[in-house]
């Protein structure tokens, strides 16, 4: 409905210190998936682990509308709970698809939730299919679970068989995973995806977001390194490092400017800071004479006030947010889809009224809602409306864990930075440039995932790897 980038996912987990008495996991998970919403709002789930046996509970919709108290009473007993919040990339949005996943195999049980996208997950599918696994789901985190099962029959142990695992998984990956008496956390080499640690009393959990941690009232400990697995039995935590592991992580920048929080903290910065100062960079890279400055609610409002703070032009609320409009919100005609932003957001007419206002946003994909956004502002009244963007242009598809998987979606790819301007109907145009996007989180340049922006990946990537691949090899 909207012209944002979509997130895949959020995971938690947690491992309850003795035998778990007296720690609701489930409800635990439950709270946590509700701190994470954000971060996928098609399907969410919640798998409990009670001495080998999981059961599990996951549907299409978001987290109040998939469980309640008889749900949540039927997964009461557990000593462990991996939870996760979807928004599909790969996959169809279906309960099929929904996570964690749950697989029996000659080993006993394993559940598993994943945050990420693998770039080599079709040619893996092709070969375990072509040796006879049999798959019931249209997304690559059962290829995970594949390959994890096949490395266990011959290693000592899940851990061991998660590290051999890794080997031939590429891209980006950040899990919980529990067997019949452990919980682990894995994060890919390059640490696209954020996890961290914490603890709850007694027990251990693990999060995409330190949101969450602050949620459940949990102690943020540190975040998962790349290429590590952390694994949590009742003798302790150990952790390993898989081969070829960075020491820094290239975390996708876009955690930063969109997908996260604002009052996550992720690998010791800020989200709400980093916005902050994105905006103050781009006042000084593109000021001009104005009389407001607003931001798009919700992403936008930091970078905003950073722009504020630092052009001396007053803050103001300009937009009102319905927040009883989901991002599922239908569309049935092409008239109604037109108007659906206003729906969604509305003008403050006496706020803007005569005025010169900049609009700030995290980012302009397609356009759509940037020019519907415009026209809204001008109806109210506005004199003049310079957007400004906290991120660069998207130039290149993403494959590692978002819905962009083709340039022609991109505008900017299509138009020069004038031609936008034009189309979305902006008195001025500005982006935040490749430059200073690297430095919102303080001086120096960071070694952040860029590549939707430059096309310089931290990894090979391949030509083209549409969204619905999998789904096109089901016949008909």
């Amino acid at each position: 409905m909207y012209d944002k980038l979509r997130e895949e996912c959020g995971i938690f987990g947690i491992f309850a210190a003795g035998d778990g008495s007296g720690v609701d996991v489930a409800r635990e998970t439950y709270m946590a998936l509700y701190a994470l919403q954000h971060r996928g709002q098609e399907s969410c789930g919640i798998a409990v682990n009670d001495g080998g046996l999981i059961m599990s509970h996951k549907d299409v919709g978001l987290v109040p509308e998939v469980f309640n108290e008889m749900v949540l009473n039927h997964l009461k007993e557990g000593q462990m709970a991996i939870g996760h919040v979807r928004y599909s990339t790969t996959g169809s949005a279906s309960r099929e698809n929904a996570q964690p996943m749950v697989m029996k195999y000659v080993k006993g049980s394993v559940a598993l939730a994943h945050n990420g996208n693998l770039i080599n997950a079709y040619a893996l599918r092709e070969e375990l299919e072509n040796s006879g696994a049999v798959f019931y789901t249209t997304n690559d985190s059962e290829v995970i679970c594949h390959i994890i099962a096949r490395e266990r029959l011959r290693t000592p142990s899940v851990e061991a068989a998660i590290l051999s695992a890794m080997k031939r998984l590429h891209g980006a990956y950040s899990l919980v995973i529990m067997s019949p008496r452990k919980l682990i956390a894995v994060r890919d080499p390059k640490g696209f995806r954020p996890l961290c640690m914490g603890r709850l009393g007694g027990c251990t959990v693990f999060s995409s977001e330190t949101c969450a941690l602050d949620a459940l009232g949990a102690e943020y400990v540190r975040d998962i390194k790349p290429g590590e697995v952390v694994v949590v039995t009742r003798d302790g935590i150990q952790s390993y490092r898989a081969e070829g592991s960075d020491e820094e992580s290239t975390l996708c920048v876009f955690e930063y400017v969109y997908f996260a929080r604002p009052d996550s903290v992720i690998e010791g910065c800020s989200v709400h800071r980093a916005r902050l100062e994105a905006g103050a960079l781009l006042a000084r890279q593109y000021p001009v004479e104005a009389d407001i400055v607003c931001g798009v609610p919700d992403s936008g409002l930091d970078a905003a006030l950073g722009y504020s703070r630092e052009s001396g032009i007053p803050y103001g609320t300009a937009l009102i947010k319905n927040r009883y409009v989901g991002r599922t919100f239908i569309q049935p005609s092409q008239n109604q889809r037109e108007r659906s932003v206003k729906i969604k957001l509305n003008a403050l007419s006496s706020a803007v009224s005569g005025k010169r206002v900049v609009l700030v946003d995290d980012s302009i994909v397609r356009g759509t809602t940037s020019a519907r956004l415009i026209d809204i502002l001008r109806e109210a009244g506005a004199r003049e409306v310079h957007m400004r963007i906290s991120s660069p242009p998207f130039l290149f598809p993403c494959y590692f864990g978002t819905d962009i998987d083709s340039r022609e979606k991109l505008i900017a790819y299509k138009m020069s930075v004038e031609d936008i301007r034009r189309c979305i109907g902006a008195d001025s145009l500005g982006f935040l440039s490749v430059e200073n996007l690297a430095r919102i989180n303080g001086p120096g340049e960071k070694n952040y995932c860029m590549g939707c922006f430059t096309g310089k990946y931290p990894i090979n990537v391949p030509e083209s790897v549409p969204k619905d691949r999998f789904e096109k090899k089901l016949p008909l």
